[in-house]
């Protein structure tokens, strides 16, 4: 009965308590390292030029960063084979190393494909092509495992995992050029290939959780702009027992239409699934000229005024969501200034022109505003010796490798 009253009293306490809500904020930077060899020249807010640019962006006020991962980017020889899809594991370890070092979380996103996976193609890898659906179960489940071993003997362990990239129809759907018939897809309205779905996320996550226990767990897809399907998905998460933490979401206006979608998308998440945090994993917007092949108008001009207006509207809708926990803009780090790099891309968050770093850039970090009191928030619950935390506040060892930690309520950086 003491034990019952004392579990009691320590409920009330929490209870009582009002935490902050700890925000992530980033983007993906999958390319750095091919813009950093070109010789791109970032430069600051006022045209002076940046050093290095992660720390950089932590000092603006960026705490975590995303990365690709292609299973063997020079396996894949269709039609639509893109340069810019190469970060294979030699790749991405350095990278990913750099980025924990400068006191970033990590949020590692699996294609499992040999190039881009999203709603229109989920391309099974070369060398996986052939097997039985057994064997993919085991050959995902090994992958995952193997590749998150390798990144932790290189001294990187992801903060958040993506078993999948914007896989609202399935993933592993066949071989390139396959017919549409014979690939393995997943849709509303009909029960085919969602077990063999299912079955596939549920190894890729046993793998996560036995080597990254810590690790959260995004579930992504891109279907904000049709409720019905994103609820349908997610029922589907929870009816085939998928153990997951986070969802995800992809939000173009361009693509997806006005920010009311993504409010409306929203509001259903929010509402049907309490339990679960959301993040909005890729997001863009053009500073200068009009992203081809869209095909919805959009509420902001296309110039660095209207990118801004765009983030600043964007950060206001997700901060008013305590579930939103996370902002990553996509493909920031493009930029062509001072290279002789082909190809265009449309919505980074530096200005191609100049190389300097758009007003946006300053607009979404403040998404994270408010973090200081989060930390605050994290109850030392141990008097005897120092409680460690990692940067989602889960209880640690005393660090033995670089990264962001808090301790005692204040963030520390161990370099």
């Amino acid at each position: 009965m003491k034990l019952r009253n004392i579990l009691l009293a320590a409920v009330a306490l929490v209870c009582s308590q009002s935490f902050a809500v700890y925000r992530y904020v980033g983007g993906d930077i999958s390319l750095l390292p091919e813009y950093e060899k070109a010789g791109a020249q970032y430069k600051d807010h006022d045209g002076k030029p940046i050093a290095e640019l992660l720390p950089f962006l932590h000092e603006e006020g960026m705490n975590a960063m995303r990365v690709r991962l292609f299973v063997n980017p020079k396996d894949y020889t269709g039609s639509d084979a893109d340069p810019n899809a190469c970060q294979d594991l030699e790749y991405i370890t350095p990278l990913c190393k750099r980025i924990k070092d400068d006191g970033f979380a990590l949020l590692l996103d699996f294609h499992y494909s040999d190039t881009w996976a999203d709603p229109a193609k989920q391309w099974t890898p070369k060398a996986w092509e052939g097997l039985t659906d057994s064997e993919l179960y085991q050959k995902i489940y090994d992958y995952t495992k193997e590749t998150l071993q390798s990144l932790k003997e290189a001294g990187v362990t992801p903060d958040f995992i993506q078993p999948g990239n914007e896989i609202s129809y399935g993933m592993l759907w066949g071989p390139y050029g396959a017919a549409d018939k014979d690939l393995k897809k997943a849709f509303m309205g009909s029960d085919a290939n969602w077990q063999r779905f299912g079955t596939l996320l549920k190894q890729a996550i046993k793998a996560c959780r036995e080597e990254c226990p810590d690790a959260k767990i995004i579930i992504h897809t891109e279907r904000v702009a049709q409720t019905g399907v994103q609820k349908n998905f997610y029922d589907k998460m929870n009816s085939l027992g998928v153990n997951y933490d986070i969802i995800g979401l992809s939000y173009y206006p361009y693509f997806h239409g006005s920010m009311s979608v993504l409010k409306k998308a929203l509001d259903q998440l929010t509402s049907d699934y309490p339990t679960k945090d959301v993040m909005l994993v890729e997001t863009g917007y053009s500073y200068a000229w009009e992203v081809p092949g869209t095909d919805k108008p959009v509420d902001y001009h296309y110039s660095e005024e209207g990118q801004d207006q765009f983030a600043k509207d964007l950060v206001s809708l997700l901060r008013s969501y305590d579930k939103v926990t996370g902002l990553f803009w996509w493909w920031m780090e493009y930029n062509a200034y001072g290279t002789t790099l082909n190809g265009w891309y449309n919505a980074p968050l530096f200005d191609s022109r100049t190389g300097k770093a758009c007003a946006a850039l300053k607009t979404i970090c403040s998404f994270a505003d408010g973090n200081d009191a989060a930390v605050e928030g994290v109850i030392d619950d141990s008097s005897e010796k120092t409680q460690w935390y990692d940067a989602a506040g889960i209880p640690v060892d005393e660090p033995s490798r670089p990264g962001l930690y808090i301790s005692r309520s204040k963030k520390i950086i161990i370099r």
